[in-house]
């Protein structure tokens, strides 16, 4: 099967599309036919060798985990899915191939293209597990820092599912977009404290960060306390009293099936600014990397 693939660590050129043996179909999984990958930062972040050799004994790697396709085989055990069904999930062992197989999925909802449903797995789960860790009430307000992102996209429309009121930090080309999803838009920078007091006179209760850009030390002044605080992206927000987020506590995977649901009520979406062929995988990991992108980057098959 074809698959994309990279054999050492660096700039996107080291991606190719070469023909891999097809993955097996372990008890508790299942095979799809992909139809969709998702692109996260974090694809491209072990790409380039940013977190270090992670992965000397498994190179050459099929990268990507999130994907969206057909069910084509099922694994010993699982009764909740059948062949011919759509679903999105997490894959293990790389989803940038004609086949993967899946640890986690859910239902994809027939309206939800493939495109969009590849989008959501590792978004979807990081503001699910981020919204937990706040432990988000119906009624409090938080802000979300980068709001217009992938991450920022999902924790938005999950905390106004949830009842909560929500400033959302973005350019103000994505200020319009963020009303439509049930926030009130600030600009990001210096000075943020100053723009969250005027639209939140009576304080705020908690604050998602999911840009990283040094923004922990201003929210960390709005909200009760420190640790109310968190971020996905700012590993230095433990010095300033917050807290970081990187799945090591645990995933909050069933997150995936409350987004489908508030999907198939109109009360969920996820953008995708740019779709490539897999042939372009590079060429989708630059914008990835350039960072300047609503919603989600996905890989087509």
């Amino acid at each position: 099967m074809k698959a994309l693939q990279y054999s050492e660590y660096g700039p996107s050129s080291v991606l190719r599309v070469v023909d891999v043996p097809e993955p097996q179909v372990p008890a508790g999984r299942i095979r799809i036919a992909v139809r969709a990958v998702g692109v996260n930062p974090y694809d491209w972040k072990v790409r380039s060798g940013a977190f270090g050799d992670t992965t000397p004994s498994r190179l050459p790697v099929v990268p990507h985990s999130d994907a969206s396709g057909v069910v084509e085989a099922v694994g010993a055990g699982v009764e909740d899915v059948a062949v011919g069904d759509e679903v999105f999930g997490v894959a293990v062992g790389g989803a940038a191939a004609e086949l993967a197989v899946l640890r986690f999925w859910t239902p994809k909802p027939a309206a939800m293209s493939f495109a969009e449903a590849a989008g959501l797995p590792s978004v979807v789960e990081t503001a699910g597990r981020a919204l937990e860790l706040l432990a988000l009430e119906k009624g409090q307000t938080v802000v979300v820092n980068g709001a217009a992102g992938g991450v920022g996209v999902a924790a938005v429309q999950l905390a106004v599912a949830r009842g909560a009121a929500v400033i959302g930090t973005a350019s103000e080309r994505n200020h319009d977009f963020l009303r439509g999803l049930g926030a009130t838009p600030i600009t990001y920078g210096p000075g943020l404290p100053d723009r969250v007091r005027a639209v939140a006179p009576n304080g705020i209760d908690a604050a998602l960060d999911t840009a990283g850009r040094g923004a922990v030390a201003d929210l960390v002044t709005l909200t009760p306390s420190p640790s109310d605080v968190v971020s996905i992206a700012d590993f230095e927000a433990p010095q300033h009293g917050a807290r970081v987020t990187d799945g090591s506590e645990g995933r909050a995977w069933p997150t995936l099936t409350e987004a489908a649901a508030l999907y198939m009520e109109g009360r969920f979406t996820m953008p995708v600014d740019h779709t490539f062929p897999l042939s372009e995988a590079a060429a989708a990991h630059d914008l990835s990397e350039s960072g300047h992108v609503r919603g989600k980057i996905v890989l087509t098959l």
